[in-house]
């Protein structure tokens, strides 16, 4: 099964219209993207609770990291540089924290608020590797600045 995102976009938008919690927004959309695709095995949220580091938030999959500064790995990269990262073989990224062993590949995208500010990060693990791609990226982003803009 490969994502529709289309569908998904539209779906997200449908449950989450008029909503502002970031706890339960992040819960729906780790739910909703997590069983979209079935390249994705861990799916979440690591919000930003202090300068320069991520606590975990809600999610679909085996348990996460609890805590990742963003010095270190692919989820702090992400939060650092405010850019989507795609790792093909997480092995081969410098300072990879490997939450969980099964993980091969990974796609962490940045969370706005409407000021511009990260908020979080999105994660999402394959057990495939070279699992995720740019068109991934183009589509997920503006999914989460629909749903994540209008807060702060």
């Amino acid at each position: 099964m490969q994502v529709d995102y289309e569908e998904l976009a539209r779906g997200i938008r449908g449950l989450t219209e008029g909503e502002d919690d970031p706890v339960a927004l992040m819960a729906t959309l780790a739910c909703e993207i997590h069983h979209s695709d079935d390249r994705f095995d861990w799916t979440g949220f690591y919000r930003v609770v202090a300068p320069g580091l991520l606590k975990i938030g809600p999610y679909q999959g085996g348990h996460g990291c609890l805590t990742i500064p963003f010095e270190r790995g692919v989820c702090g990269a992400a939060a650092r540089e405010a850019t989507t990262q795609i790792v093909a073989d997480v092995e081969a990224f410098p300072g990879h924290i490997a939450c969980s062993s099964s993980t091969r590949s990974e796609i962490v995208l940045p969370v706005f608020d409407r000021h511009g500010t990260v908020i979080a990060v999105l994660d999402i693990d394959s057990d495939r590797p070279d699992a995720f791609t740019e068109a991934d990226r183009d589509q997920l982003e503006p999914i989460l600045r629909d749903v994540f803009g209008r807060l702060g």
